[in-house]
């Protein structure tokens, strides 16, 4: 088993301050494996040729299960398969395409793979059964979500933590999105504590098979669109609609858990707006021009400055402990996804900013300081990199 001292126990809280803090990152260091390497028989998620798919058929994968099943290939492929041979293009996004994020499945009555516990490879899109009998297990499937420190922290040493965090809620609302398209159950999430070397178990997401109640209300996404998302490169230039920013700023309050949610834009009105009670208008929340010094704060990515709109996460106090920082870091991961398929659908380019230094915005709106730090962010513009090099 892969190992290095990176995977080890973490205190949370500590970890949290560093990388808010001013310290730059040491040298890089060797990555490891971009996959764990499971124990236990291979297992395709393709069916044989003539093979029903089950719910998940015209996605691209499937199990082999009956008809009406929950499609476990589809499901994965949807949301965590690689794209590409490096390993690095997959639906959910990751810092610096590292993806440290390891997933564990538990199937259960009304799946295309047999009832068992199976380790899942995004690079070659197979599961690696690890039990063939799970004990009493519920129909459906629960993804177990742990990380691999050792990837992120790599590239980015001590500001790995909330990255890590923020990995493993996106890759948790990819996998919710990748059901709903499926057509299965609603999906149920559930955060978990740091457990065990050398990998961390953070969340699980549990998802019934198709036939049990549904989510209503918001737009059931579809296998293409899901796959298109990816993070667009910069710059992202160009401001976005009211109507696109009022939509996204929508869907990250509402999936945002406690999280308080800002966008900031340029001239001609330069500011931080933000969505007002009544859920369909926006109001602004300060005036001036604050993308630079998001520039400043988001790592020093200047072209951060010249994005069309920045949409905020903030919250987290200073004083917050590990539960609290776990479910605020994961929940904004979960909802900047969730943000991310509705500026897309919104014809924006769209990128997520993670990595966060010295970003006290409540005190630079003039509140107390270390009450409101920024946890996350989502770049914005009405074109993106390849239609600047064009024009």
């Amino acid at each position: 088993m892969d190992h290095h001292p990176d995977d080890g126990p973490v205190d949370l809280v500590t970890a949290l301050a560093l990388a808010r803090s001013a310290e730059i990152p040491g040298p890089r260091t060797p990555a490891g494996s971009a996959t764990r390497a499971w124990p236990g028989p291979p297992v395709p998620l393709t069916p044989p040729s003539g093979a029903g798919a089950g719910a998940g058929a015209g996605a691209g994968a499937g199990g082999g299960g009956g008809a009406g099943d929950l499609d476990v290939g589809a499901l994965l492929r949807l949301s965590l398969a690689a794209a590409d041979k490096a390993g690095r293009l997959r639906p959910a996004s990751s810092a610096g395409a590292l993806h440290p994020v390891d997933t564990t499945v538990t199937t259960g009555p009304g799946c295309s793979l047999p009832p068992g516990r199976y380790g899942y490879d995004p690079l070659r899109h197979r599961a690696h059964r690890l039990d063939r009998h799970p004990g009493a297990t519920r129909p459906g499937l629960t993804a177990e979500l742990s990380v691999t420190v050792r990837r992120t922290a790599s590239q980015y040493g001590h500001r790995a933590w909330p990255l890590l965090l923020l990995d493993t809620g996106h890759a948790a609302a990819a996998l919710v999105l990748a059901a709903r398209a499926l057509g299965a159950g609603e999906p149920v999430v559930r955060l978990r504590g740091l457990t065990g070397q050398p990998h961390h178990g953070l969340a699980e997401v549990y998802v019934p098979p198709p036939g049990a109640p549904a989510v209503g209300g918001s737009r059931v996404p579809s296998p293409t669109e899901l796959l298109a998302r990816r993070s667009a490169p910069p710059p992202l230039r160009g401001v976005p609609s009211e109507d696109a920013l009022r939509a996204v700023l929508a869907t990250a309050v509402r999936e945002g858990g406690d999280l308080r949610w800002c966008a900031a834009v340029g001239p001609p009105k330069p500011g931080l707006l933000e969505l007002a009670p009544d859920g369909r208008t926006l109001r602004r929340l300060a005036t001036g021009e604050a993308r630079p010094a998001l520039a400043a704060w988001a790592a020093g990515q200047a072209w951060i400055a010249e994005a069309g709109a920045v949409l905020l996460a903030y919250g987290c106090p200073t004083d917050a402990d590990p539960p609290h920082i776990r479910r605020t870091h994961l929940r904004a991961g979960f909802a900047v996804h969730h943000a991310h398929l509705t500026a897309l659908r919104h014809h924006l380019a769209a990128r997520p900013v993670g990595s966060w230094q010295q970003a006290d915005l409540g005190a630079a709106l003039g509140g107390a300081p270390g009450r409101d730090w920024i946890v996350h962010g989502l770049a914005l513009g009405t074109r993106h990199a390849d239609e600047e090099n064009t024009t």
